[in-house]
């Protein structure tokens, strides 16, 4: 590489995945670009199954004393890191998905007649209750916690960034404009809130994933 890649995180990377970046020569900046806000809930839940659509619906569920009282239902999630975190907590998965699209999916073909409690956060999208109300399906949503969008500037020239959720995107363009800068998504939802062609889904929704899509697409430049 003739200059150095200037790379910019919109959230604030593990020790070892910023060595990645950093091995490949690439110069990175990090910002939080949202924060979590947990919310005070009753966790009892009045149904047997279970969604989690992410890793921070699971952890603040985890903060509550009451949450043993889960484990013994059946859980449904969406991402492998979402799964392994509620594994280890000891709830038991029957499934997870990459996307909600392919849990609603799998939900209406195997389990259309259950009642379902889905944990969730304020930004989240409409693809689960939309497909449950149109389906007859029983559920309650419990709001665990709330995105908060924290905008930052940088006026310095970025050759990628990296985004790991559509709240991110939405505070990023808040206080910058993307040009020529070619972004990383984790996912296909994320990818469509940005209005640039210049971008790259990771081939699995993962930080990592999303990292080695930014590192093969600038060595090959």
């Amino acid at each position: 590489m003739e200059k150095s890649i200037r790379i910019l995180s919109t959230k604030k990377l593990k020790s070892n995945q910023k060595q990645f970046l950093l091995n490949a020569g690439f110069r990175l900046v990090e910002a939080d670009f949202i924060q979590i806000k947990s919310h005070k809930i009753n966790i009892a839940s009045n149904y047997d199954f279970l969604i989690f659509t992410s890793q921070n619906a699971v952890l603040i569920v985890l903060e509550n004393e009451n949450h043993p009282i889960l484990k013994s239902k059946i859980s449904f999630c969406v991402g492998v890191k979402t799964r392994q975190l509620l594994e280890e907590n000891g709830f038991q998965v029957e499934q997870s998905f990459d996307y909600a699209e392919e849990l609603v999916e799998y939900l209406l073909k195997y389990h259309s007649d259950k009642k379902f409690t889905f944990f969730s956060g304020n930004l989240r999208r409409d693809t689960i209750p939309n497909a449950f109300q149109k389906n007859n399906i029983i559920f309650e949503e419990i709001e665990v916690y709330q995105t908060l969008l924290i905008p930052h500037k940088f006026d310095n020239q970025l050759d990628g960034i990296l985004f790991f959720s559509p709240s991110a995107v939405q505070s990023y363009v808040k206080e910058n404009t993307i040009t020529n800068e070619i972004c990383f998504c984790i996912g296909t939802t994320t990818a469509l809130e940005l209005a640039t062609n210049n971008k790259i889904i990771a081939k699995q929704p993962t930080v990592e994933n999303v990292i080695i899509q930014c590192i093969n697409y600038f060595n090959k430049s």
